[in-house]
């Protein structure tokens, strides 16, 4: 057995190795520059003390980006050093971030250890590369994201470090067989295990769902499908759960090999990214295919993030989440108890709330962040909860869950197709969506996302936004004389403040709102899941409850109030931009 020593660096702190929403997300330049990843994972190791690192089970995986096995290979040493028990690595560095989730939860090893927490490598949605991002987050016993009192520590952390452990005469683990590798070190006996990435996640999936009324769905030759994995870390599930499992054909499967630049894309399962299954399925505006599949969905590169589309039909995330809780008590058996609750991200469309209401269930908006989510789960509040950022996911584990939301969508069509499988035609993913809007009303919804902008020009425009908040009078009289008359009045303005209803905790400043008194909103926020400059992301929504009205052209519906919102904000003169980089 390989015998290894524990060896002290000394090291100097890097600026800015504050985690945000969901980890540190920097280049990959800069962290290869020596000692900056160290620097950061023994802060989290500090962070959580001694007392839960020494003899820890920890999983360290991730969405296979450029950059992945390297820094695999780090933590590894570093862990071992600071006194982990074990290591769990998915085959090939592969786990998806649901995945993660699922394993720490699930998982028992060989010797009956259980995760006490992970290390996920990815930077999401953000591109993979030499040249682009790479990411680092931690989640805890739970399965969920470290919450902010143990990223604020963990970033007070790297500003003082002074030194950090690492592993001397360990040599790199060969983490593409699964098998048990195992050291000796000062502490005892040292295991790195390497399991298949598959296995743990596809047995809770077949858990929840009836994998049978999909598979009857799927043979139907009326029904077709198309599923894009964007070349992230889905793929190393897609061919399992939708082909072996389901008996989907193999055809039907888009860029579902993983690669550690995602094909040269951008992995973000929306309109503009997913350029191959938009054209697929008749949405795109210049190649559509002339007979696109009945159903498609998309995954981003670290497979917690979904697109769900139909014939030429677009699902928004606000509709989506808020379509599966309608539905979910018939469909999918795992909810077949009853719902204990659903929850939205604050910049989420009403859409759920209103069927909260209907279905008399328990209610929760929360800041962005699927931490918020996790700690209601935790307490037996929600069972399904989304945000519009293409997030959806359940109380089954304690991150969002993009392959989770397409398996709720199939076994809804399924079970809306109960007994019509071999009729003349289907319930279409359309047919559900629009009449979802005949029984709750249609919310009117789109989001402009403004990438890489001035970091100091974005503060100036929500501290502006912010400043008009203090005279509703002079917002309307912007608004009716300068702007335009045919929208509704302002009637209220916030910043949005959200108390924890479990632990008490406040989260401040997490967007700017405007309310309109025929329920629409504008909504401004920064976010933080870019690794350069800042994004504003403006949210724009409006409700109609008139069946007659609810068939409208989106952007078309919501052109007054887009004119209002960039107009009200100055959006171009504090920016630059005279149009979004991504408008979803």
């Amino acid at each position: 057995m390989v015998v290894f020593e524990v060896v002290r660096v000394e090291t100097t702190p890097f600026d800015g190795q504050k985690p945000g929403t969901s980890g540190l997300r920097k280049k990959v330049k800069v962290f290869k520059q020596p000692r900056y990843l160290q620097n950061f994972v023994q802060a989290t190791f500090n962070a959580l003390g001694a007392n839960k690192v020494r003899g820890a089970t920890l999983v360290v995986s991730g969405d296979g980006r450029y950059f992945s096995k390297d820094a695999i290979q780090i933590i590894i040493k570093m862990a071992a050093a600071n006194g982990a028990r074990r290591i769990w690595v998915g085959q090939n560095g592969l786990l998806s971030t649901p995945a993660v989730s699922c394993v720490v939860r699930e998982r028992v090893g060989h010797d009956g250890s259980k995760a006490t927490g992970a290390f996920i490598l990815t930077a999401s949605h953000n591109p993979g590369g030499p040249l682009e991002d790479f990411g680092i987050k931690y989640n805890m016993e739970n399965g969920g994201p470290a919450p902010e009192g143990i990223t604020d520590e963990i970033y007070k952390n790297t500003t003082t470090i002074k030194e950090y452990f690492i592993a001397e005469g360990l040599p790199d683990v060969d983490i593409s067989t699964v098998g048990l590798t195992s050291f000796a070190g000062p502490e005892g006996q040292f295991d790195v295990d390497v399991f298949d990435s598959a296995d743990e996640y596809v047995k809770l999936m077949k858990f929840i769902f009836d994998f049978q009324s999909i598979q009857k769905l799927l043979s139907s030759p009326k029904f077709t499908f198309c599923y894009d994995a964007l070349n992230g870390v889905a793929g190393a599930y897609a061919t399992c759960i939708f082909v072996e499992e389901l008996g989907a054909d193999e055809s039907s499967l888009l860029n579902c090999v993983p690669k550690e630049d995602f094909g040269g894309g951008h992995p973000d399962p929306n309109l503009t990214y997913a350029k191959e299954l938009v054209a697929r399925m008749g949405l795109s505006k210049t190649n559509s295919e002339q007979d696109p599949p009945e159903f498609g969905a998309a995954a981003d590169g670290d497979a917690d993030r979904n697109m769900i589309l139909g014939k030429r039909f677009f699902v928004t995330p606000s509709d989506s989440v808020a379509i599966i809780a309608a539905n979910a008590v018939e469909a999918i058996p795992y909810f077949s108890g009853g719902l204990k609750g659903v929850a939205r991200s604050m910049p989420t469309s009403a859409a759920l709330d209103v069927v909260a209401t209907s279905l008399n269930l328990k209610f929760f908006e929360v800041p962005t962040g699927w931490k918020f989510f996790g700690n209601l789960m935790d307490a037996g509040m929600c069972s399904i909860c989304g945000e519009e950022s293409f997030g959806t996911g359940s109380d089954h584990i304690r991150e969002k869950d993009g392959i989770w939301a397409v398996l709720a969508w199939l076994s809804i069509l399924a079970y809306k197709n109960k007994g019509n499988i071999g009729g003349d035609k289907l319930v279409t993913v359309e047919d559900i969506v629009t009449q979802h809007w005949a029984t709750y009303g249609r919310h009117y919804y789109t989001r402009y996302d403004y990438e890489n902008v001035d970091a100091g020009g974005a503060k100036e425009l929500m501290a502006h936004l912010v400043k008009l908040q203090s005279s509703l009078g002079e917002v309307n009289d912007i608004i009716m004389k300068g702007i335009r008359s045919d929208v509704s009045k302002v009637i209220d303005a916030d910043e949005f403040e959200y108390k924890d209803p479990v632990d008490g905790s406040v989260a401040k400043h997490q967007g700017i709102r405007y309310l309109f008194e025929d329920g629409s909103r504008l909504v401004f926020r920064l976010s933080g899941t870019g690794s350069e400059g800042a994004t504003i992301r403006l949210y724009i929504e409006q409700y109609e409850k008139d069946p007659s009205k609810t068939g409208r052209d989106s952007q078309q519906a919501l052109a007054p109030l887009v004119e209002v919102a960039l107009k009200l904000s100055k959006m171009q003169e504090f920016t630059g931009r005279s149009a979004p980089t991504v408008i979803t």
